[in-house]
């Protein structure tokens, strides 16, 4: 397979995605089996192909919503101060909510939008990563389900991008150092 230029080498193939993201649909299952009202709140954009392919696999009764965060302005480093853009359709009180979300790198999106929803008292409320990059934490977050830990690199594909491009690749791909530099 040929690669766009701009990648550098592919991280996460799209069956090692495809058997995580299985696998963390079934503890997430099994952990809310019991659960009958499971809001799954997706973080746009990046999140939206791991939360489809994650809420296929859910044995469990859910609903699907959306927020939209940013902490980034026109660069690709983090300001750390978060942005709420789009808030979810509908109320979490009471509801055991499930943060969808595609990489931790700082910490500052997740931390923000868990504080925010806790001060909405939800039933319960937990977070799922599929990424974290534990060299750049700034700050202690809790994710309850994580797909993988990778280094510190720029990655694109599988919902993530790099300037709106790259977003529907199949599989996670390190980016080329001077392509974002």
């Amino acid at each position: 397979m040929k690669l766009p230029d701009a990648i550098e080498r592919i991280l996460l193939d799209e069956e090692t995605i495809a058997a995580q993201v299985c696998e963390l649909a079934a503890q997430i299952s099994a952990d809310y089996a019991d659960a009958d009202d499971l809001v799954l709140v997706g973080v746009l954009k990046g999140a939206f192909i791991f939360m489809a392919d994650l809420a296929r696999h859910l044995t469990v009764p859910h609903r699907v919503d959306f927020i939209a965060l940013s902490s980034y302005n026109r660069n690709t480093v983090s300001t750390g101060a978060v942005r709420l853009i789009m808030d979810t359709r509908a109320s979490i009180t009471g509801r055991h909510v499930l943060v969808i979300e595609d990489i931790v790198d700082t910490g500052y999106t997740l931390e923000y939008l868990l504080r925010t929803f806790h001060a909405r008292q939800p039933a319960s409320l937990r977070a799922c990563a599929l990424l974290s990059k534990p060299e750049r934490h700034q700050i202690e977050v809790s994710v309850d389900y994580l797909g993988f830990e990778i280094p510190d690199v720029w990655v694109v594909g599988y919902g993530l991008d790099y300037a709106d491009r790259f977003r529907t690749l199949p599989y996670i791909a390190a980016l080329k150092r001077e392509v974002y530099e």
